[in-house]
């Protein structure tokens, strides 16, 4: 009886094959955008000054004001898996859902960036777009492509947070096993990184 009940008490985990797991994809990720910012840097080294004036149509305040979610994101992020280490369960889902709240954040700013883009005309295939120079029009396409795929990375990293939320409420995620979470916040990570990158290639150009 206590064998079976050692037996069915033990689960079978091996962290470090899930984080070299994690990190594999992590790598395939930054090849993706990797791809993109070679693309990038070919098209701005043949058209110069045609990108230093299309960027002068982005809002460079909303993008430092998102640069600022973002690394705070990743600060509470941290700060969450620093806290079920610790056995604080209830600081560790606080953070969790602050990160969200703060993504929710560059995405609404987001929002309202794209929103006053189309207002004005400045969207793939639109007449205004068109009427502009091939080196704008490629600075257009390459903004509108690499900043709505992070875009994209961000929803699915709150969907993946909400998850490790309800996870660490459930205690499927506890102080002594953290992984998903730390997995989460690697992704969350890595999410930062590119906007890292992409901040300053179309908002600090001029």
């Amino acid at each position: 009886m206590s064998i079976q009940h050692t037996a069915a008490a033990h689960i079978h985990r091996d962290d470090v094959a899930s984080r070299m797991g994690m990190w594999l994809f992590l790598f395939t990720e930054l090849l993706l955008f990797g791809g993109m910012f070679i693309l990038y840097s070919v098209y701005r080294f043949t058209h110069p000054q045609e990108f230093h004036l299309a960027a002068k149509e982005l809002n460079t305040v909303i993008g430092t004001f998102n640069t600022a979610i973002l690394l705070t994101s990743s600060l509470t992020m941290a700060l969450s898996i620093a806290a079920i280490q610790r056995m604080q369960k209830t600081l560790s889902i606080i953070f969790q859902l602050i990160t969200i709240l703060l993504a929710f954040g560059f995405m609404v700013n987001k929002y309202f960036e794209w929103g006053a883009k189309f207002h004005h005309g400045i969207y793939p295939g639109s007449d205004t777009l068109l009427s502009k120079p091939s080196g704008e029009i490629l600075f257009f396409g390459l903004y509108y492509v690499m900043t709505g795929l992070h875009g994209l990375h961000v929803i699915i990293g709150v969907v993946i947070i909400a998850f490790m939320t309800v996870f660490t409420m459930r205690d499927v995620i506890t102080h002594d096993n953290f992984v998903k979470l730390e997995a989460a916040g690697l992704y969350w990570h890595l999410v930062d990184i590119i906007w890292i990158f992409l901040f300053p290639l179309f908002y600090l150009i001029t």
